[in-house]
């Protein structure tokens, strides 16, 4: 199970991985390179492939557990790391027996295009500035991942109270992050890759999502040879709280066990 962009797993992964666990299933949170309890210097740095590739090493981990059935696994994303199990689940990874994509990030070009050009001018400037530091050898030029008001990594309006929510009441506001990331998004499409995918996958829209358009979500969903869609009419971040979490959780975990279960072969 990993997070999604900026995110730590501290932040709301707990109570899926309960539910989970509650329906007979071990779950395994990991942070990414550069979060969170992860190593990786400088800090607070998102690039997809190093992130897939850890989700790739947390699988690893995973099957040289000997209490754990090696053959039976699913991966579990939500946000930006939705989109990162696709990428996963594309690769042929052995023992993948179900994919939960939660509220995906599936494309790069649908979620730039979401935000106004005056956007999209400043945060391409602001990558650029980042890129050269880190050529350069300097440190990174960062970017407030949200804003109460302005500019931001995530923008719309529901993104800075969304992320404190998911947060917690007690956390502190979101930690900026590398600018290079507003590059990063532009040039990765893990729904692309979703008819490469095998195993049956559950794909979670929030039908008000301003972060990751429905729209792209659904047409990623129809390329999945063996998709299910499950839709709310909910925002990005509502799934981790109340009764959008009760809802949701309860649809995912009836899923992962009718899947993973020893009885699913």
């Amino acid at each position: 199970m990993g997070h999604g962009l900026g995110a730590e797993r501290a932040h709301g992964l707990e109570p899926f991985a309960r539910a989970f666990a509650g329906a007979g299933l071990a779950a395994l949170t990991f942070d990414y390179r550069h979060l969170g309890e992860s190593g990786g210097e400088p800090r607070r740095i998102i690039s997809p492939r190093k992130q897939v590739e850890d989700y790739r090493a947390a699988l690893r981990f995973g099957r040289g557990r000997d209490e754990l059935d090696r053959e039976r696994i699913g991966l579990w994303g939500t946000s930006f790391s939705g989109g990162h199990v696709l990428e996963v689940a594309a690769s042929g990874e052995e023992g993948i027996r179900a994919v939960v994509s939660q509220i995906p990030f599936t494309s790069g070009w649908a979620s730039t295009l979401a935000y106004p050009l005056r956007y999209h001018l400043r945060a391409i400037a602001l990558g650029l500035a980042d890129r050269v530091a880190g050529w350069l050898g300097r440190g990174p030029v960062m970017a407030p991942l949200t804003s109460e008001s302005g500019f931001a990594v995530l923008a719309s309006p529901d993104s800075h109270p969304g992320y404190g929510q998911m947060m917690g009441p007690n956390a502190p506001p979101p930690r900026p992050v590398a600018a290079r990331v507003f590059l990063e998004i532009l040039g990765y499409h893990p729904g692309r890759r979703a008819s490469r995918v095998r195993a049956p996958t559950l794909v979670v829209v929030a039908e008000a999502d301003a972060i990751c358009p429905p729209g792209a979500t659904r047409r990623a969903a129809r390329r999945l040879p063996r998709g299910e869609v499950a839709s709310f009419p909910m925002g990005h971040f509502d799934p981790y709280t109340g009764e959008w979490f009760q809802r949701v959780s309860r649809v995912e975990t009836a899923f992962l066990a009718r899947h993973l279960a020893p009885e699913a072969g």
